[in-house]
């Protein structure tokens, strides 16, 4: 992590930003805003740049695919919360394994060219069908995906904020 100081437990953080995204140019728009601002504030324990990289990468790996399986259990308790997940979004505090943090949250030169690579992203999935399997929620259709990444992106950059 690029967070000098202790690790924030996210699931305690307060003044997060509540945001309901309708489409994916949303949250490139928000994107593009927190990019402008003169200066932002992160709540959590990532840079704005390895945010939006973040969600770059799994947009991309819903055309793409994911490499990553997680273990039986949390696809069988993914089966009993993706309906949830998919409409009312995801809670703070969920920690990916070690393993996973610099593959999932690469580290970019800016959060200019990130925002770059999410645009593109974002392109990309306007024409290619997202189809890929979830590490976690398993087969997900191009739509269920859509609202992933909502959600997602609702989760993420809600710890960012504009000052």
């Amino acid at each position: 992590m690029d967070n000098a100081s202790a690790t924030v437990v996210t699931k305690n953080v307060s003044g997060r930003r509540e945001l309901h995204f309708q489409s994916m140019d949303e949250i490139v728009a928000d994107a593009e805003k927190l990019v402008a601002s003169p200066k932002i504030r992160t709540l959590g324990n990532w840079p704005l740049e390895r945010l939006l990289a973040h969600l770059t990468t799994a947009i991309n790996g819903s055309i793409d695919g994911l490499s990553a399986k997680a273990p039986f259990l949390f696809r069988l308790a993914g089966k009993l919360v993706k309906k949830s997940v998919l409409t009312n979004g995801m809670q703070p505090g969920f920690q990916l394994p070690d393993k996973f943090q610099d593959d999932l949250f690469p580290a970019v030169e800016s959060a200019e060219k990130a925002l770059e690579a999410l645009r593109g992203a974002v392109d990309r999935a306007k024409t290619k069908r997202m189809t890929s399997r979830h590490p976690v929620f398993g087969q997900l259709t191009h739509d269920e995906w859509t609202q992933l990444h909502l959600r997602h992106a609702e989760l993420h950059l809600g710890f960012v904020v504009p000052e």
